[in-house]
Parts: structure tokens; sequence; C-alpha cells
């Protein structure tokens, strides 16, 4: 999962954050796995614990050893929570604060909610008395719903790039490889299929491997529909164009990935395809409430796929559930009242996660280290901050010169002289190359910030072969 939301953020930034982001997740599983490991399983799932949080195994002191893989597939969960708020703070954010941010959310926030959810001690898993359960098998909510509204809140705190918005209208900001992120795209459908599959914890009892069958074979319909909804959407004009749009392809997609997480185990097949149209429409409708009418700039729209495909997913398990849902049930009472409980622990967690995260974005701000330097944001923050360009100038040229091929020839920088050497033939194929590429040439060097390049030598290498007759071979 990491590696693909890595591609993804990496190709929906420009290039003069790339470093950047790409730092910022591998420190999501560098930090995740300390925080999470000293008190987020704690916090979690340890003993004991009350219906709102657990207050045991610190450090992992006194845990089973069955227990080791259970905190390894928590922890991912963790830090795909925190990676989703990288991606919609992405290109102005303070490198700090995204370590305090990333620590807060895998060592506090994602476990509350987790034991809420998931221990059978939480109040959401035990119902409070009211004879219900949680349904979210692989954490639409608790995931998803976490991450996404985290994002909402440290994109809301931050503020928009500069130049996303002009008098009140947004502006297209590109990233600067489109391939990097569907690449991204790709890996992150393939990790869906162990994060939502590998949620039944086992496979070797009766009944594993057609869980895990089933949750695999309804997250590859709901991706699908998703993605296909959302195209047509985009193809239509729904959304202000008439484009065939890859980035609205593939989050359209990943949103059906994420609203079929709560009920991947429990749903048919065809109600996957229903709640994967529903995700897509949903990643539609909410990509531009948050741009248009919230005025949220949010790079990689993780919002709306997170939190708006995690929302829909946690509704839906309860009307589409095999058993005991509002279609299978008939529209019984206990149905509807599943239904309730379900949307009441979406809110539940919601709102947990958005009083800290705004808080802590809040403080953060107020302190003065929640955003760079405008200078700092406009020239991009991979030299100044890391010293690090993902694509640094001095890597391209080859050191020849176009406009003189006659110049590409070997000199003896030791006599003076520019001649060729005995023996040596023009039309020989070993020195073509010799007379094609030039040994010094102008490149534009791009502007650090907007307005066409100023056309300058900024390469130049006299004398590129240093050996008087050493002739360029092919």
């Amino acid at each position: 999962m990491q590696a693909g939301f890595a591609f993804l953020e990496a190709g929906s930034v420009r290039s003069k954050n790339t470093t950047n982001i790409l730092l910022k997740n591998i420190l999501d599983v560098c930090i995740g796995a300390i925080s999470y490991w000293a008190v987020g399983y704690a916090f979690a799932f340890g003993t004991p614990s009350n219906l709102f949080i657990g207050h045991g195994h610190f450090f992992l002191e006194g845990i089973e050893g069955s227990q080791y893989a259970h905190w390894f597939f928590h922890f991912v969960f963790a830090a795909t929570a925190s990676t989703i708020v990288s991606g919609a703070m992405a290109e102005r954010t303070e490198f700090s604060a995204y370590l305090v941010y990333c620590a807060v959310l895998t060592g506090v926030v994602y476990p509350v909610a987790a034991h809420w959810a998931w221990d059978p001690k939480g109040w959401l898993f035990t119902g409070a008395g009211t004879g219900l359960t949680y349904q979210d098998f692989a954490g639409s909510g608790v995931v998803h719903i976490v991450g996404g509204i985290a994002a909402l809140a440290g994109a809301s705190v931050v503020g928009p790039r500069i130049g996303r918005f002009q008098h009140g209208k947004p502006v297209q900001i590109s990233g600067h490889t489109v391939p990097l992120a569907a690449l991204g795209a790709f890996i992150l459908f393939f990790g869906f299929l162990a994060f939502n599959g590998g949620s039944q914890g086992a496979i070797s009892n009766p009944g594993d491997g057609v869980i895990v069958a089933l949750a695999i074979t309804n997250t590859v319909i709901s991706g699908s529909s998703a993605g296909l909804i959302a195209m047509v959407i985009k193809r239509v004009g729904l959304l202000g164009d008439l484009h065939w749009s890859l980035l609205t392809t593939l989050n359209g997609a990943l949103t059906g990935m994420v609203a079929i997480c709560a009920g991947c185990n429990n749903v048919y097949p065809w109600a996957a395809c229903i709640i994967g149209v529903v995700a897509g429409v949903a990643y539609c409708g909410w990509s531009q409430l948050i741009l248009k009418v919230m005025k949220v700039d949010d790079p990689l729209d993780a919002v709306a796929v997170h939190f708006g495909g995690g929302f829909w997913g946690v509704i839906a398990v309860p009307i589409f559930a095999t058993e005991g849902g509002i279609i299978t049930s008939g529209g019984s009472v206990m149905a509807f009242k599943g239904l309730g409980w379900n949307i009441l622990g979406a809110v539940a967690i919601a709102v947990w996660t958005g009083v800290i995260t705004t808080t802590m974005f809040g403080f953060l701000r107020l302190a003065g280290v929640l955003r760079v330097e405008p200078e700092i944001e406009e020239k991009g923050l991979d030299i100044p901050k890391h010293g690090e360009p993902a694509y640094p100038q001095e890597s391209y040229g080859h050191g020849w010169v176009v406009e003189a091929p006659e110049d590409n020839l070997p000199k003896c920088r030791a006599k003076g002289i520019n001649e060729s050497p005995p023996g040596y033939n023009q039309g020989d194929p070993s020195n073509m190359l010799a007379m094609t590429h030039p040994a010094s040439m102008a490149i534009p060097r791009p502007s650090v910030v907007t307005g066409p390049p100023p056309t300058e030598l900024v390469y130049d290498n006299e004398g590129y072969l240093p050996e008087p007759v050493h002739n360029t071979r092919l």
C-alpha cells in the first residue's frame, strides 16, 4: 500500500516537490511503526481496557506470540490512514509539522477508533447494550474515514497552494507525471486485495478461504464499477468538460475499493457492483463539493476518495449484508437498527478524528510551523528542505554541440588544436555519434516560478574527450 501511495502522490505533485512527498511516505512507515509499537497498539487492543480505550501492552510488553502478526497488520492500517493526509496537504506543509501529525495519527487517533470498532470491549463493537454491533470488516470507517477527515482538517487549516484559487475560482495545478500516478494506482489496486482479503486474519480455519476469496472478488468488482461510472460522468460533462479522464477513472476505482472495505466479506457480488457504482458517483460529488463549494485545496482528491468512499461503505453494509441486511431480511427492524448503529459509528469516528486533528493543526499553525514560506513554496521544497532534487539538472545533457557537428571531433587540448587525429575517418560508423551529438549545447534553464525559460548556455564541456586520439565509439 505504501509503495502505491508513494507513486500516486509523487506523480500528482509538481516535480519540485517530489523528493519531499516521497520522504513523507517513507516516514509514514518509520514513524508509524515506532508510534504504533510504543502506544498505538496498547490504545487499540491492549488489556485491560474499557469501552473507550485500551491501556495495556505498551511497547508490546506481555503480548502473546500470536499477537505479533496482529500488530503488524494493524500497523499497516495505521500507516495507511496517515499517508492519506500527506497527499491532501502536499506542496506547502512544513516537514516538521508532518512528523508531529504522523505520530499523533498513528499513535492516538487511529488506535482509539480501532478500539471502538474492533476490540471486543469497544463500545461500537459491543453495541453498548443494544444488541447491535458495528460492521466494518476492513476499515471503510476506521481507516478511511479517519484518514479522510484528518486530510480535510489538515488541508483546511494549512490553506490552499499559492495560485490554486483566483477570484474565488479554482485554477488547475497539474502534477508532473501522470504515468507515475497511474503506476501508483495500479499498485494500490493490488494492495487493496491484500488489505481486504487479509482482514480475515487467517486462512487455515474452515471457511476462511471462502471469505478471503469473496472479499477479493467483491473488491475487484466494486473498484471496477466505480472506475467506469466515474469515467462516464466525466465524459458526459457533469464535471465541467467532456474528456475521457485517466485520473478521474483511477480515483473512482480507488473510491470503489475504499467503499467495499466495510462489507467485502458480507455482500454478494451483485451488491458489490451497486456499491461501486454509488461510490463512483460519490467520488465525483465530493470532489466538486470540496473544491468548488468548500474551497479546499486537495491535490490528490484524498478527502473525496477516502471520506466519501468510506462513509458510503459503512452505510452500505447493513443495507446489502448477506445475512440480516435490509434487502436480504425484507426490511426487518433489526436491520434498520443496524444501519442506524453503523451511521452513528461513522459519525462518531469522524467527530473524534476531526476534533483531535483540527486542534492539532491549529496549534501547529499558531506556532508558525505548519506552512512553509511563500518563496520556498513557489520554488519547491526539494532543494531548500532536503537538498536532493528528484530531477537534478546536472544529470541531464550529453556534452555535445548540436549547432556545429565539426566541433565534435576529438580535441587535443595540450596542443590547443581542433583537428582530426591521424587515421581518423569522419565517415566511419564508429565516429557517427561524435558527428551528431555536441560537445556543448545551450539548454533552456527552467524558471523557478513561472514564465518562459530563458535560453542561455548552462552546460559547457569544452574538450569533452580528454585524450588526444580517443575516438567516441557507438
